[in-house]
């Protein structure tokens, strides 16, 4: 006896239903276990002036070592899947500069890998006005703008000329250079990301 499924969508179609809700599965698996790990990074950042040296070492090289496990899977979930290349071209990189530590803030890494552009515009205003009013250092404020425009940037982003001058006198835009995905070519996998990244803004 034919079931009900089967008779209500022929098998072509019912494949593909079955494989957007595999898709969608593997997307929310994929977006729960990034927002744990940046999460984790983020509040260890926050919270190191709880830990001593050592414990701090331990706690974050141990959430780095999850990010390459993460990672790892993270590649074979996405390759050969535009939709995921798309949805996920951010995370990748946003974990590369996790894990070679080519950001200096957490919470910049965890905007850039949601593409985030509102918040992050939104923090460089904060980080302005903070320096302005004295809130915060001049170094902390190069290290965390500086992680902030790289961000904007790789998303193709317009950012003012002032902020193009001190990106390029901080050395910001080489700032994920260097980075590779399993022995990849590291300028292949960010030309492959970025594209992902713009079609995906494209589609917005």
């Amino acid at each position: 006896m034919q079931s009900l499924t089967s008779s209500l969508f022929p098998a072509r179609i019912l494949g593909h239903i079955q494989t957007d809700h595999q898709t969608l599965l593997l997307k929310a698996n994929i977006n729960d276990q990034l927002n744990r790990l940046l999460t984790q990074l983020e509040d260890l950042e926050e919270l190191r002036d709880e830990f001593t040296d050592e414990e701090y070492e331990q706690e974050k090289a141990e959430t780095l070592a999850q990010l390459r496990e993460f990672q790892a899977f993270l590649d074979r979930a996405v390759s050969g899947n535009l939709t995921l290349v798309d949805e996920f071209g951010a995370a990748q990189l946003a974990i590369q500069a996790a894990i070679s530590q080519a950001f200096n803030t957490p919470e910049v890494i965890r905007l850039f890998a949601t593409r985030n552009t509102n918040e992050l515009r939104r923090k460089l205003a904060q980080l302005k006005a903070d320096l302005e009013n004295n809130i915060i250092s001049r170094d902390m404020f190069n290290r965390q703008a500086m992680d902030v425009l790289t961000a904007l940037k790789r998303m193709n982003e317009p950012i003012s000329e002032a902020d193009e001058q001190f990106l390029a006198s901080m050395g910001g835009a080489r700032m994920l250079e260097g980075v590779a995905v399993g022995g990849a070519d590291s300028s292949e996998i960010i030309a492959a990301a970025s594209k992902g990244i713009r079609s995906a803004e494209g589609r917005q």
